[in-house]
Order: C-alpha cells, then sequence, then structure tokens
C-alpha cells in the first residue's frame, strides 16, 4: 500500500466536530494526525433575535449561508420551527455548506465552482442583478462584511443572522512544545487567518518562533497573505477543501519522505 506521508507528524487544527474526514485522509496515506482546535463553535448566547428572524423567513428572496457552521446551526433550528419559504434562494459560499445543507435535505443552491468564497460567490451571474431583493445571510459573529455590503451596493436590503459564536479553546500545548522541541512536529494545517492568529496565540512566544518555521499548508490565498506578514517563513498554499490540502500534503513530502524518514532535503 502507497503510505507516503509515513513518518510525517502534521498538526490538524479545524474544528473538532469538522476535523475526522481530513484526519482519516491524512492516516490512510500513513501520516500522524495531531488534532488541535484552535477555534471552537458554540451557540448564540440569546437565541431569540435568530428565532424571530426565522418566523420571518418569507420576507427575504435570499438566503446566504457563510459555513458548514452556518448551516449546521441555522437550519437546525429552522426546522425545528418551520420549512424554508419555497420561493426563496438559497446561496452558500463553498461546497462544503452546500454538502451540508444535502444532509438538511436542500440540494438546489447558488455556490461557486472552482473558488471558495465571498468574491466568487459575488462573481456570479444570480448575484448580480440584485437590486430590490431581500437578503438574509447566516454567519458566526464578527464575520466579514464584504458580501453584504457589496449587495447593499447593488441595491439589496441585507440582514444579517448570527447564529454561532467562534472562541479560542484554552488548551494546554504543553505537548505540542515538547514536539516541537524535538522536532517531531512537521506540519501545521490552517484553514482559517482567524485560526492561525489564535493558534499562534496560544502557543506562546516559546512556541511561536517553532511555529512559524514549520511548513504550514492554507487552503486559501488570504490566509497564506496573513501568514506572510506574520513571519511565517514555509507556507504551502493548497486548493481547497479536504482533498486540496492532502494533494498539497503529498506534492510537498513525497520528494521527501524515503522508507518513512523525512528528510528536509528533497531529492
Amino acid at each position: 500500500m502507497n503510505r507516503p506521508l509515513t513518518g510525517i507528524n502534521i498538526l490538524v487544527t479545524r474544528p473538532a466536530h469538522q476535523a475526522a474526514n481530513l484526519v482519516d485522509k491524512i492516516r490512510s496515506s500513513g501520516g500522524n494526525p495531531i488534532p488541535f482546535p484552535v477555534l471552537e463553535i458554540r451557540d448564540v448566547e440569546d437565541v431569540a433575535p435568530l428565532l424571530e428572524l426565522i418566523d420571518h423567513l418569507d420576507d427575504f428572496d435570499l438566503a446566504i449561508f457563510i459555513s458548514p457552521n452556518a448551516v449546521d446551526r441555522a437550519m437546525s433550528l429552522i426546522l425545528k420551527h418551520r420549512t424554508l419559504p419555497q420561493a426563496m434562494k438559497i446561496a452558500v459560499v463553498g461546497q462544503g455548506s452546500a454538502r451540508e445543507l444535502k444532509r438538511f435535505g436542500v440540494g438546489e443552491v447558488i455556490a461557486p465552482t472552482t473558488r471558495f468564497d465571498s468574491e466568487a460567490l459575488l462573481g456570479m451571474a444570480e448575484l448580480q442583478q440584485i437590486e430590490g431583493r431581500r437578503v438574509v445571510i447566516f454567519r458566526g459573529d464578527r464575520g466579514r462584511e464584504l458580501l453584504g455590503d457589496t449587495l447593499t451596493e447593488r441595491g439589496a436590503s441585507v440582514t444579517y443572522a448570527e447564529c454561532y459564536i467562534r472562541t479560542r479553546p484554552d488548551t494546554d500545548t504543553t505537548s505540542l512544545l515538547e514536539s516541537w522541541s524535538k522536532n517531531a512536529l512537521h506540519a501545521v494545517i490552517i484553514t482559517s487567518s482567524e485560526g492561525l492568529r489564535n493558534l499562534f496565540e496560544m502557543v506562546g512566544e516559546s512556541g511561536q518562533p517553532w511555529l512559524k518555521k514549520t511548513p504550514l499548508f492554507v487552503s486559501h490565498e488570504r490566509i497564506s497573505k496573513t501568514a506572510h506578514e506574520m513571519g511565517f517563513e514555509d507556507v504551502i498554499s493548497t486548493d481547497s477543501g479536504d482533498e486540496g490540502l492532502i494533494k498539497g500534503l503529498l506534492d510537498y513530502f513525497g520528494p521527501r519522505v524515503r522508507d518513512g524518514v523525512y528528510s528536509q532535503e528533497t531529492t
């Protein structure tokens, strides 16, 4: 069996409930995934405004879900109280959100097919002539404003529905720092700029020099830009999603692993 990541210890920083598939793919390729969530997803403290909005979903022409977490939190509440309005269109930023919607029985969505971000969604034909339309955006707290601002500029009436909270976990990093001190941590996967900043704070001053030198695999150019601005030395941009991250790992480590031994020198 071809196991090209044998001997590679990889820090997986996704929220715990979203990491299983990536962890399994790394393990099946011979790698050793180390789950270390840098974001914790929690329910909003006051659900009343969200429930009131759900009661008035018929007022909206378009609902946009920013992330799989937004789908999970919002749709769980929506379907407890009502059905989705038949006339309302559904849009998502990425394919992960589209897959999550299918789990709730929603199959017809507006979604980018290449880049998976707000910019790509805004470039789609369905979001061009939107003047006078009423749009609700389901998202987490402190989300990007680009999507809403641009739709407002195009003449839409935009309402934000914050359906979850992102927090930084309070996790003991002792074992992580010990691994770095032994050169036993070979890669870090980051899937959001916020997560990267959280990890940087979590490892503290003693771990930050090691972190900056560890190959960092990121799935979006925005994260790559953040990493370079923070002083990371080896940033590898991959295609989006788990498949893109795995391919990036295989392309990077394939030439560097021989007989289960990782060498920083390529052959």
